[in-house]
């Protein structure tokens, strides 16, 4: 049976920790995908960079300097970087995942949802058989609450309490025969 797990939880909880940690501990499997993380100048957050789990490829995904469209809350968004870093390695592993391979996906949030073809890859990848695990916020939206509520998904809230723990339960669950 396909694995299909959203990590949900509040912005700052540790979602992107989680998968950072999950994907380096893996032996048994590669893990296709990228985390997002923020930028900083002067302690002031000024935009998200992103980079891929294979090639350690990075861009800047979204920034308070970039003009738009889309712009999500302050930020403008690079719908390119989605397109050049993001979506070839998801786009393969949805049309034919090599034996062992996992998605992990760090986030499905607005700035990423805000590229279509991004949306498309990730209605793929659930009606692959490739095994998925992605974070979401906890905030209602109509894509990730709809992925929420399909059958198979199983939903994991990240805590303070759980967050620590969380990669090598997941794993050990994911490298299990």
């Amino acid at each position: 049976m396909t694995t299909r797990i959203l990590l949900e939880g509040r912005p700052g909880v540790g979602k992107t920790t989680a998968v950072r940690r999950l994907a380096a501990l893996l032996r048994t499997r590669r893990a296709v995908g990228f985390t997002t993380e923020e930028i900083r100048q002067g302690g002031t957050r000024v935009g998200f960079a992103l980079e891929t789990l294979t090639g350690g490829l990075r861009g800047v995904l979204a920034h308070v300097d970039f003009p738009g469209p889309p712009r999500v809350g302050r930020y403008g968004v690079d719908l390119d970087v989605m397109e050049r870093l993001a979506l070839p390695p998801l786009r393969s592993a949805a049309a034919d995942p090599a034996p062992g391979e996992l998605a992990l996906i760090d986030e499905l949030g607005r700035m990423e949802l805000a590229c279509t073809a991004f949306r498309d890859t990730v209605r793929c990848l659930f009606a692959s058989d490739i095994d998925l695990v992605a974070t979401v916020h906890a905030k209602n939206d109509p894509f990730t609450d709809a992925l929420k509520r399909r059958a198979g998904i199983e939903l994991v809230h990240v805590t303070w309490a759980n967050r620590d723990e969380l990669p090598e339960a997941l794993a050990a669950r994911l490298e299990s025969p």
